[in-house]
């Protein structure tokens, strides 16, 4: 009997701890304490021009920072990642190459419209074969070309939708329509000029400063483009893990983060 009773008050001593560290870790929530994100991912889908810095830099830095945290990523055209993520594609983290893609998907309901941050912006370029001997110095000699000029395709693909604009603003799009290869995502269009299939590409500062076998002839000029090339980032509205995902986001604008984008040739947007 005594020994019974021993073990009921055992059992209630226990319940009342789980209970005390229950509403204790409630109270720090509440007060803004750090949410357990052991064991969570973050499903990153993010614009093909972001991979190399992504890969080689900031996902490692996040996952070392975050031990208990895995972030898994999918790289492809905004446009491409816009419809995947309509289609029900399992994302927690969206990043575009251009508004446009990011302002569709929050018109949606599809985005956290208060977690939207517009990080960074990158540069438009013309590009050439590191070996190459052509006449070329600008864009305006692009009507001249007689070979092939590579850009991504202007339906899907945002460096693509701002070198038809810049093209179309300098007044040599209708010139240069027919010698168009279109490639799927910007990385497609590079890789076309670094192996000679192209004789020029249209691509973002960032992709040319990535390999040596391409050289940039110039930059778009400023009066070709109307706004800016700028990257916005946000949680997606259904987020698996909504927490890490708002950390991951958050990691992404501290400036050992923002001092990696720049190294990859990103600007940091004011």
């Amino acid at each position: 009997m005594k020994s019974n009773r021993i073990l009921i008050i055992a059992v209630l001593a226990l319940i009342a701890i789980i209970s005390v560290g229950s509403c204790a870790a409630g109270f720090l929530d509440f007060l803004g304490g750090e949410p357990d994100l052991n064991g969570q991912e973050v499903n990153l889908a993010a614009a093909a021009s972001l991979k190399n810095v992504y890969d080689d830099e900031l996902i490692p830095m996040f996952e070392e920072k975050y031990p208990g945290v895995k972030v898994t990523p999918t790289y492809a055209s905004s446009g491409d990642l816009q419809t995947q993520i309509e289609n029900g594609l399992e994302t927690d983290v969206f990043m575009s190459a251009a508004t446009k893609q990011m302002d569709a998907l929050a018109d949606e309901g599809l985005i956290d419209n208060d977690t939207i941050v517009e990080s960074l912006e990158n540069k438009v370029v013309l590009i050439v074969p590191a070996d190459s001997d052509a006449n070329i110095t600008s864009f305006e000699d692009l009507k001249d070309v007689e070979g092939t000029i590579a850009i991504g395709d202007p339906e899907s693909v945002p460096a693509g939708q701002y070198a038809k604009e810049a093209l179309t603003n300098l007044g040599i799009w209708d010139a240069v329509e027919s010698k168009l290869s279109l490639g799927t995502d910007v990385t497609a269009v590079l890789n076309q000029v670094a192996q000679g299939s192209a004789d020029c590409g249209i691509v973002y500062a960032t992709d040319a400063k990535s390999t040596d076998d391409v050289k940039v002839i110039c930059e778009a000029p400023d009066d070709a483009l109307e706004t800016p090339v700028i990257y916005p980032v946000a949680v997606i509205q259904d987020a698996n893990d909504a927490d890490a995902a708002q950390k991951f986001v958050d990691f992404l604008q501290t400036q050992e983060a923002q001092d990696k984008f720049v190294e990859y040739g990103f600007t940091i947007h004011e």
